[in-house]
């Protein structure tokens, strides 16, 4: 192949870079819904004798990790409306997983602590889900898993910037 030949593939397999990364995009966007919804999918079959809706094991979730949320911080992470979470939360108070309190600073924000049946249920739902992480991940390898998880987050935290710049917020 002439030098002259060779400068011309390059040129066309970069023009064509763009279209491919883009169509990769595309592919990764839906290969990511899909993949989140099949979870939850075998997720919600897993609670289901637990009596625990996704959107409660959503809530139980976040305050496992950060107890004593605000309504309105669990509001914007579940990605509903505040009165959404407020209906929820009801139902959960009235079955005992959750509690809220007026914030000891400022009486308007209510909190959101678990309980104790809320704690025990997240012990619960950990050992139904561990086992089928386990069995969702095993076809990959440590170094496949990690470098999914880094990937994954660059592309959460570049959302995020991105969602940050569009609500007129300047990104970190």
């Amino acid at each position: 192949m002439s030098k002259q030949s060779t400068e011309s593939a390059i040129k066309q397999s970069d023009a064509l870079r763009p279209q491919a990364r883009s169509a990769d995009a595309i592919r990764l966007g839906f290969l990511v819904w899909d993949v989140s919804r099949l979870w939850r999918v075998v997720l919600d079959r897993a609670l289901k004798p637990l009596g625990v809706t996704r959107s409660q094991y959503c809530v139980i979730a976040f305050l496992a990790r950060r107890d004593g949320m605000t309504q309105t911080a669990l509001a914007a992470d579940l990605d509903l409306t505040k009165v959404a979470v407020g209906g929820l939360l009801e139902r959960m108070e009235a079955v005992g997983l959750v509690k809220r309190r007026a914030d000891e600073t400022d009486a308007r924000v209510r909190r959101v602590y678990l309980t104790r049946k809320g704690t025990r249920m997240t012990q619960r739902i950990r050992e139904l889900a561990d086992p089928i992480e386990q069995q969702v991940l095993a076809p990959l390898a440590d170094a496949e898993l990690g470098a999914a998880i880094q990937s994954l987050a660059a592309i959460k935290g570049m959302l995020l910037e991105l969602g940050e710049a569009g609500n007129g917020a300047e990104p970190d």
